[in-house]
């Protein structure tokens, strides 16, 4: 006899249809499992064994083989061992076959027939209903994180023996109930008003919060970069529904989504350490998996003493932070990621950490051009606001005055994110950091007192057709954070300010 039933495979980070053949015939005892298999999935030939054993379920003795078609896409995982149970049940008489055309299933199976829970089931229910199946099957541990789908019924089963209880009498379980997506910004205990006398850092995040640019902070120890940093999350905007589904589906396939949560709420924060290898960064693998720019998409990714990295490994990031996606292509295929990232670096001018301070650092010129050598030209040109970030006094430390917390500047934030959803409606543009060639003329547009200011910057900076582009958009945003529809001399001026330091450190004025 045969059967079949359907379920999927994760390619980078979505779903694709596959079908579990299993065909029972005469022959003597054998289980041939086919259809280009990786070797968790090979595995589940003994999984599946004992698990129907152990469940209660006899299969006769005969000449069975199992499929998962198509034959040409890889499958990789642990979540075919209960399509194969179930496909396997139909062949041998024990499920009809009509009772499964309708689902969808996913899981692995214990020794003992329980259900365990599998990375990836957001994109796995996903691919269910754009197939339209009705209904998917999931191990019970996964169940939050599926329930957030719309149009299609989730049932979260516990063991091999329910799951043949439900395909035998569907209608004595009751699916879950739809989980609406909350999209209030969890409790944090971080906060800008933590950020003591350091308001022109403050302003500057604000900045590039608003239009989702890259920021370098450059300065001494304890001047306050990663501080800030850590707090950036806390003054973006509450995730979109789609923008939290596509940031779950990432660390689903991951496997770092909390199973309690079952759902990223808040803007990822990624901080990698500088030992972090390339693939590691922005993904790879035998079967490529998402990396730290991935997991940072709609969110921060912050590389913390950016001088300490590898320098082949930072020049990775050129690329995917300038088409905001990452393909990595290997003989079985290539998979794409998503990397809309807001890039935010921290490091120190010098080894030491204290040049220009001669009274402090004692590092040759030679020295600190060396250490300044790990970030490449074409990589800060890539990075839009650089920000010279002074050592911060005792008075601005034990003074009463406090900055705006983030609740103040998270407004502001969203002022200006409203303006350029308006601006760009139906144009694939979100934020002023993604505009490229004729759009930054459009959007940009200098009266002639801003653009022979900027044609003056530009030839006395020497700077580069990217880092004058990154100029106009930068005062693009500063113009949105100000109400302002044109951008003034005094929003190009603040704009150029963020180039200055890369004359100072990179340009030969040492």
């Amino acid at each position: 006899m045969f059967g079949k039933v359907d379920t999927s495979a994760i390619a980078g980070i979505d779903g694709r249809p596959v079908i579990a053949e299993a065909d029972f015939g005469n022959g003597l005892p054998s289980f041939d499992m086919v259809g280009d298999l990786g070797n968790e999935v090979k595995e589940a030939r003994e999984r599946v064994r004992s698990a129907l054993k152990n469940s209660g379920i006899i299969v006769p003795s005969g000449r069975l083989t199992v499929n998962l078609s198509p034959a040409h896409l890889r499958k990789s995982g642990n979540s075919f061992d209960l399509p194969i149970a179930v496909a396997i049940l139909v062949s041998i008489g024990v499920v009809p076959q009509e009772s499964v055309l309708d689902d969808s299933f996913i899981g692995e199976l214990a020794l003992d027939g329980r259900l365990r829970p599998v990375n990836g089931t957001l994109s796995h229910v996903l691919c269910a209903r754009d197939q339209g199946k009705k209904a998917c099957i999931v191990p019970k541990e996964n169940v939050k994180e599926a329930s957030v789908i719309r149009n299609i019924k989730i049932y979260g089963l516990s063991d091999l023996s329910e799951v043949l209880t439900f395909l035998l009498n569907p209608e004595s379980f009751t699916p879950e109930d739809y989980r609406e997506i909350d999209r209030n910004l969890p409790d944090n205990n971080l906060d800008f008003i933590d950020v003591k006398g350091q308001e022109a850092l403050k302003r500057a995040a604000m900045i590039a919060s608003s239009g989702m640019h890259g920021m370098l902070m450059v300065g001494p120890p304890g001047s306050g970069k990663t501080l800030t940093a850590k707090r950036i999350p806390t003054i973006l905007p509450p995730m979109t529904e789609e923008e939290q589904i596509e940031c779950s589906k990432i660390h689903s396939v991951a496997g770092l989504l909390d199973a309690e949560e079952g759902l990223i709420r808040m803007r990822p924060f990624r901080s990698p350490h500088h030992t972090v290898s390339g693939s590691g960064l922005i993904g790879g693998g035998a079967f490529p998996k998402p990396g730290e720019l991935s997991l940072s998409h709609n969110g921060v990714l912050f590389l913390d003493e950016l001088g300490e990295f590898h320098k082949q490994t930072l020049d990775l990031l050129r690329i995917p932070l300038e088409d905001q996606k990452v393909t990595v292509s290997r003989v079985n295929g290539s998979y794409t990621f998503p990397t809309r990232v807001m890039l935010v670096c921290a490091m120190n001018p010098c080894k030491c950490g204290y040049f220009p301070d001669r009274n402090k650092c004692h590092c040759s010129e030679a020295e600190v051009r060396k250490y300044l050598s790990h970030i490449s030209k074409p990589l800060l040109d890539r990075i839009d606001m650089l920000v010279e970030v002074p050592r911060v006094s005792a008075e601005a430390l034990s003074g009463a005055k406090e900055g705006d917390p983030s609740e103040t500047l998270r407004e502001r934030v969203i002022r200006a994110w409203k303006i350029q959803k308006e601006r760009y409606m139906n144009k694939g543009i979100l934020f002023n950091s993604q505009l490229q060639g004729g759009e930054i003329a459009k959007f940009c547009f200098l009266y002639p007192e801003e653009r022979d200011l900027l044609k003056e910057v530009f030839e006395k900076m020497d700077l580069s057709a990217r880092a004058h582009d990154r100029i106009l958009k930068v005062a693009r945003t500063i113009a949105d954070l100000d109400g302002k529809e044109d951008i003034s001399v005094t929003h190009l001026s603040e704009a150029v300010s963020y180039r200055s330091l890369d004359r100072k450190l990179w340009g030969g004025a040492l």
